[in-house]
């Protein structure tokens, strides 16, 4: 068992990473003295498998626990699925120290945190992780949102959890695509704040893969570590945080153009890093060899690296709905691994031109 402090002045919180954790999660939650109930938020696939040992740790910590099941992925991530939420807390009478547990992946975190933090101007909030992608990133800051038509993560609040737990027995039971999915979000530490990690990776990355039990549990809690350390610079993602976002500005557009459909959140990322390399290269910031490094790891995951894209008037449409989108499009890119930058002035003909060549249709 591994613990991670999250070390936000006066709003610290730990990440609890190992196994077995849902079944004694009495033992690892914060207290909560003045909570009667526990409201647990929880993907409707892991009623019946996981959610009965997480309840039976809340009971033993004392809370009364209510179910309250949504939707699988980015379906939850509605207004009309928090606001059903909403009424059902203030329907049971839900009061202030009462505790809202998101169990699932990450699109529950980000519905139930951002339950959490409007429901009565804000309810103690706990997550716990079942994917891969949720346990190495979407648990962990504090970043709570739902979507819109629009655009993805259009709604939303900077509110952190009071705990998080990443049981990674959870992970075993992950379908291959899923799994692999939150793979790209470690490849993005890897890539921009961890060069051992992506050492390891490189070198032999057949444990991860298989999924053995120690070698997740050091990679989740090394991603978290990350992850702390970052979040508490730059809470409100205004500077360094910003690095995070390796990767999303095309993943996100993907996304939203495919209707949060076709690719998985992480294949899409996967996509948006090979793209931000090949761009930083034209640009002559990354020297080359940056390209290959990165569709190597990537593919070395089981990730889809080539495309294609989409139409390029559909992406750059979809650029602008990025809540980044300031005038022109943000990019993070790498001057080399390790080394990521903020880019503010990356011209539509650049764009045009790297998306062409990674398949996009004119």
């Amino acid at each position: 068992m591994v613990r991670v402090t999250v070390p936000i002045p006066e709003r610290a919180y730990d990440v609890v990473v190992g196994h077995g954790l849902l079944e004694d999660a009495a033992r690892y939650l914060p207290e909560f003295p003045k909570a009667d109930r526990a409201f647990a938020i929880v993907d409707r696939g892991l009623v019946d498998r996981v959610f009965g040992t997480l309840a039976a740790g809340l009971a033993e910590a004392g809370l009364d626990v209510v179910l309250l099941p949504v939707p699988s992925g980015e379906e939850a991530k509605t207004l009309q699925v928090s606001e059903t939420l909403l009424h059902q807390l203030a329907t049971q009478e839900a009061h202030r120290n009462d505790v809202v547990v998101a169990l699932g992946g990450g699109s529950t975190g980000d519905l139930a945190g951002f339950v959490a933090s409007t429901y009565m101007r804000g309810v103690p909030f706990v997550q716990v992780p079942t994917t891969l992608l949720a346990q190495v990133d979407a648990s962990v800051g504090g970043k709570t949102a739902v979507n819109l038509p629009e655009g993805k993560n259009l709604v939303g609040t900077f509110y952190q959890p009071r705990a998080v737990l990443a049981d990674v027995e959870a992970l075993a039971t992950l379908d291959e695509r899923d799994f692999r999915s939150g793979l790209a979000e470690v490849a993005k530490y890897a890539l921009t704040l961890d060069l051992a990690l992506l050492e390891l990776l490189e070198s032999d990355p057949g444990p991860v893969l298989t999924r053995d039990p120690a070698a997740l549990e050091s990679l989740v809690a090394r991603c978290v570590s990350a992850k702390a350390r970052t979040v508490a610079s730059d809470e409100l993602d205004a500077g360094p945080r910003l690095f995070l976002n390796y990767g999303h500005t095309l993943g996100h557009a993907l996304e939203r153009v495919e209707a949060f459909a076709g690719r998985t959140h992480g294949e899409a990322i996967a996509i948006g890093m090979v793209f931000a390399a090949r761009l930083a290269e034209r640009r002559g910031m990354a020297a080359p060899g940056l390209v290959g490094r990165t569709t190597r790891l990537l593919s070395s995951l089981g990730l889809e690296v080539d495309g294609p894209l989409p139409a390029v008037d559909e992406v750059t449409a979809a650029f602008r709905m990025d809540k980044k989108f300031r005038g022109g499009v943000r990019f993070v890119l790498l001057r080399a691994v390790g080394e990521p930058v903020v880019v503010d002035d990356v011209a539509d003909g650049e764009l045009r031109t790297t998306m062409l060549e990674m398949g996009a249709t004119a």
